[in-house]
């Protein structure tokens, strides 16, 4: 099917091929025929933004979005002082890459010991405080996007699935993100939707809708929710149409909305990991064009019956 297909908007993300280099990553997406890759800041400083573009820029693609920055809701001076200076610099090196969209995670609770464990022995009821979370995300933003504009660059908020709230994200609606980017100007903060996060949402309709009238989708990524999960339920992430996910309902639902950019691939699971990154590429590239494209073009669409 990909022989025909236009994947021209199809993006991998590097994180679905953790284990290959930047190089590597690359040279897969551009042997499957894709349009763009997903970098990640690790890789970016491993080699240097121009370098980093460079890579990218060479094998005929588009770097669609840098991930990540956010993890914005410490309480301390220390902690808040810290994650200003690295989104400054996560900012530099979105607009180094050559990107305007970078996603920011925006952090879970001060309680947090480390990702995926339980809270600080020493952590008191307001670490624990997710509602005074979500408020300093909000002063951060604030603090935040005059820079993100200097230079040019869209901090995309990520709503992450209800089960990552304690330890990776306060907001796990799309609806909580944009009204965390409504003060803000469109081109300076907007939302990604992320299926594996928000295809359980009863109001997602409503709310892509809404991202798209206030001009604020930045990004669209698919993957699978599969089950059961993993024992670490971050790499339960599978190819698109192995689990429960209705692509075609959601994407014909953004395609609605106005969006016309990049479709990141972005995948979690240490067997997929373990694959040739040139088969996963592939197999993003096949999956993309069976499940997603036809539905973004707004033929192929299917009876919808809710929610």
């Amino acid at each position: 099917m990909t022989g025909t297909a236009d994947l021209s908007r199809c993006s991998l993300n590097t994180a679905t091929v953790k284990h290959a280099t930047l190089a590597e990553a690359v040279d897969a997406a551009a042997a499957a025929g894709l349009g763009a890759v997903g970098l990640w800041r690790h890789q970016v400083q491993e080699h240097g933004a121009d370098k980093a573009a460079r890579i990218v820029a060479d094998a005929g693609l588009r770097v669609s979005s840098l991930c990540r920055g956010g993890f914005l809701t410490a309480a301390d001076e220390a902690g808040i002082a810290a994650a200003l200076d690295d989104n400054k610099r996560a900012i530099e090196e979105t607009a180094g890459v050559g990107t305007r969209e970078l996603v920011f995670v925006v952090g879970g609770l001060p309680a947090l010991s480390e990702p995926g464990r339980g809270p600080r022995p020493d952590a008191g009821p307001g670490d624990r405080d997710v509602v005074a979370a979500r408020s300093r995300v909000a002063d951060r933003l604030a603090e935040l996007a005059p820079f993100a504009a200097e230079h040019d660059v869209r901090i995309v908020l990520e709503a992450l699935h209800p089960m990552f709230a304690a330890d990776r994200a306060v907001i796990s609606t799309l609806g909580q993100a944009l009204d965390l980017a409504a003060p803000f100007a469109p081109e300076t903060v907007g939302v990604v939707v992320d299926t594996y996060h928000v295809w359980w949402d009863p109001q997602l309709r409503e709310s892509i809708a809404r991202a798209g009238a206030e001009g604020r989708i930045a990004g669209y990524q698919v993957c699978d929710w599969n089950l059961p999960l993993a024992a670490d339920p971050l790499n339960s992430r599978g190819h698109v149409g192995d689990g429960y996910v209705d692509f075609p309902t959601i994407s014909r639902w953004v395609a609605e909305a106005g969006y016309d950019g990049d479709v990141e691939t972005e995948i979690f699971n240490e067997e997929i990991w373990a694959a040739d990154p040139r088969d996963t590429a592939r197999t993003v590239g096949e999956r993309y064009a069976r499940h997603v494209l036809p539905h973004l073009e707004g033929d192929g669409r299917t009876p919808h019956t809710g929610p």
